[in-house]
């Protein structure tokens, strides 16, 4: 709101309380003399009218255009002081017309003298249309859809003797207003959409007040209102602190400006100047590393930033820098001399550097000070790569020396989320398309690391291709999903072997090199994805597969973060990993297990193979794996047990049976690949059903030995 209002009003109180003293008197360096001289203090309203007019003055500096004040005093009827009218927006001409105003009157027998006068008065300006909104609505006065917004601020500087008085104040401003809009079809007038009024309770410095600050609320919902209390004497601090909030503007403080000294003039002092100035010049550091020095300033409410001078410089075309912003600046005491001499040497064609700290340490020049045309101008100079200079390469971004960034995975993402115009149809809603690509966009780049430093997943996608395209889909085939729950087993496999995963060696930034850790940071991405990529039935089946793959191999401290995750009881969790780790590690001449055993619930377990008890608790079936030379891999044993579990079925399997499961194909195919290799010498000279025992002349040998060395033959 703030940046689009620009209509003040201020109402000054003119009644005959506002000729007393401020009781604040002004030091002033007399000729020393045997008459005593006597205190001299200004009245309240001469502090009245001096705030007011540098509000406008600081307001005039920085938006010569634009923002327009009006003044209106109040007595016994509303005096107007200057109108919209360009011609009457002037400092002269405000003073003059409150020179012909003069100081209130003395206090009189009559009882008309009212604020409530300067309020009515103050309603009607609002409503009145500037020059600017004028040619608005005369430039789309065909437009029947066009909506003029009107806006407002007034500030009424008045006393009051309670807080009930502000509160009747209120009442008949937010009526009188409520009263105007209800005119606003006259040809003079126009609505007034929204108000903001700041009423500012003025008393002698000797006193205290019965009214109450308040801060910002909304009386109506085109009226809102705050009260300040303030002393004669502060006033102007007051009305400085407001107006960077009106005008959204922001302090800096110059420090360290060298300047010589009057008395001598060989000698040089360092002094501080404040300036106002757009809050642009600072909210575009945001995000960066500079790092701006926040201070309260001394005696007020409002922070400003501190930034120190530097060698000056002339404003010649070939040091000119690139800048992000550039705001107009006044000083906020214009008739000190530390201000004076920096606006003189600015104006001379000097320019102005000024320094920063950086996060990182060391210093920066942010900022330029310099004036264009007789106005002085703060730069908020571009502390990175010159938009000048060549684009950067990508492997030269934000990060530094970056070369891993993964950018064909980045062209990949952009193509499958291409948008494309659709010819409208009446049943299709305007955005519905749009909304469905964000959503699948949210989906899909919820987590998507930037570099292939900072990911395992993405350096071996070669091996789960599958499950990072097919996942990607809203709802998944049954042929579809055992292509992804494959290539998981696949996986699992490798990490059965203990194969080290084949990483380019781009300086990665991972916790841990070592085959348990880099397996775990594999295996917890791909769950994230999966998650990320969907919530059908499909989707948690796989997701159930990888977390039974991840229940075989703990973090790093030994804790099983699904166990931790879902509540299981350890002793199921130490049954089913002890079952499995013999399905996969055990030899078939391997006795059975006391666990394993005593899990199975009285399943027996012979010397051919394993028990691997069944997760649901519902169902007590078990996958026994073959025995003798069917020499099935540990992988196809707790692949069965997997599928088993995964599709939730209650069916056995029993040697024999008219009906083969996956277990039975899978162990069947890995039977007859495994009796394509040349079987162990000593097994094929064993009698079937004996066991082939190694190194049998080992025993010969040592029987010759022992008999000692037999005699030579001559």
């Amino acid at each position: 709101m703030n940046e689009i209002n620009h209509k003040t009003v201020f109402v000054l109180d003119h009644t005959p309380y506002f000729g007393i003293s401020c009781e604040s008197p002004i030091d002033c360096d007399f000729i020393k003399s045997k008459i005593p001289v006597p205190p001299i203090s200004k009245s309240l309203w001469t502090c009245a009218v001096e705030a007011s007019v540098e509000y406008c003055r600081i307001a005039y500096d920085l938006f010569p255009v634009g923002k327009l004040i009006r003044f209106v005093v109040s007595d016994t009827a509303a005096h107007i002081v200057n109108t919209w009218n360009t011609g009457t927006q002037t400092l002269t001409h405000i003073l003059n017309a409150m020179t012909m105003v003069g100081v209130p009157p003395r206090q009189t027998q009559a009882s008309d003298y009212s604020v409530i006068h300067g309020l009515r008065a103050a309603i009607e300006a609002l409503a009145e249309p500037t020059e600017f909104q004028k040619e608005q609505i005369l430039a789309h006065s065909k437009n029947d859809s066009f909506k003029l917004v009107n806006r407002g601020r007034v500030i009424c500087i008045t006393s009051a003797r309670d807080d009930a008085s502000m509160k009747s104040l209120e009442d008949i401003f937010r009526t009188v207003l409520v009263q105007q809009n209800t005119i606003a079809g006259h040809k003079d007038y126009i609505g007034i959409d929204q108000c903001h009024l700041v009423i500012i309770n003025l008393y002698p410095a000797n006193m205290e007040s019965m009214v109450s600050n308040r801060a910002l609320i909304d009386i109506s919902p085109i009226l809102m209102s705050e009260i300040h209390s303030n002393k004669a004497n502060s006033i102007s601090n007051k009305l400085t602190n407001l107006i960077l909030p009106h005008f959204d503007l922001a302090s800096t403080t110059v420090t360290g400006i060298p300047m010589k000294e009057e008395q001598n003039a060989s000698s040089s002092a360092n002094y501080d100047v404040e300036i106002f100035h757009g809050r642009t010049a600072h909210s575009v550091f945001l995000g960066t590393e500079l790092v701006l020095p926040h201070s309260l300033k001394e005696g007020s409410d409002y922070e400003t930033v501190t930034l120190k001078w530097c060698t000056p410089r002339s404003c010649g075309s070939s040091e000119m820098q690139p800048c992000l912003a550039q705001c107009r600046v006044t000083p906020v005491d214009v008739t000190s001399r530390p201000s004076s001499c920096l606006i003189n040497f600015l104006l001379s064609g000097r320019s102005v550097l000024l320094e920063m700290p950086k996060k990182s340490g060391g210093k920066i020049t942010s900022h330029l000070l310099s004036a264009h045309g007789g106005e002085i101008f703060i730069h908020s100079l571009n502390t990175a790569r010159s938009c000048l200079e060549d684009p950067p390469s990508i492997t030269e971004g934000g990060g530094g020396r970056v070369t891993d960034y993964r950018i064909k995975d980045f062209g990949v993402l952009m193509q499958q989320h291409r948008l494309v115009p659709l010819k409208p149809m009446p049943e299709r809603q305007p955005d519905e398309n749009m909304l469905k690509m964000r959503t699948k966009l949210a989906r899909n780049s919820r987590y998507w690391p930037l570099t292939l430093g900072r990911t395992v997943l993405y350096n071996i996608r070669h091996f789960v291709e599958p499950i990072l395209l097919l996942t990607q889909k809203p709802e998944l085939t049954e042929e579809e999903k055992m292509m992804c729950l494959k290539s998981i087993y696949n996986l699992s496999k490798l990490e059965e072997r203990q194969e080290t995963i084949a990483m380019p060696n781009m300086g990665h930034r991972l916790k841990g090199n070592k085959k348990e850790e880099q397996y775990r940071l594999l295996w917890s991405e791909l769950e994230t994805v999966v998650n990320y990529n969907g919530t059908s039935p499909s989707h948690k089946a796989i997701v159930s597969c990888i977390r039974e793959c991840r229940r075989m191999y703990p973090n790093a401290d030994g804790n099983d973060p699904h166990d931790k995750a879902h509540g299981t009881e350890g002793n199921v969790t130490d049954a089913h990993r002890a079952s499995v780790i013999r399905a996969t590690t055990d030899s078939p001449m391997s006795p059975p297990h006391s666990m394993s055993c005593s899990s199975a619930g009285g399943g027996s377990s012979g010397s051919g193979g394993a028990v691997v008890p069944a997760e649901s608790s519902s169902s007590s079936a078990a996958v026994t794996l073959g025995s003798g030379n069917a020499s099935a891999s540990g992988v196809v044993g707790l692949l069965g047990a997997r599928a088993a579990s995964s599709s939730g079925s209650s069916k056995k399997s029993h040697g024999g049976s008219g009906s083969r499961s996956l277990f039975d194909v899978l162990a069947t195919t890995e039977r007859t690949i495994s009796q394509k290799r040349i079987d162990f010498s000593g097994r094929l000279c064993t009698p079937s059903g004996q066991v082939a025992k190694l190194y049998s002349h080992l025993g010969a040998k040592d029987a010759d030995s022992s008999q000692g060395r037999p005699a030579d033959v001559k």
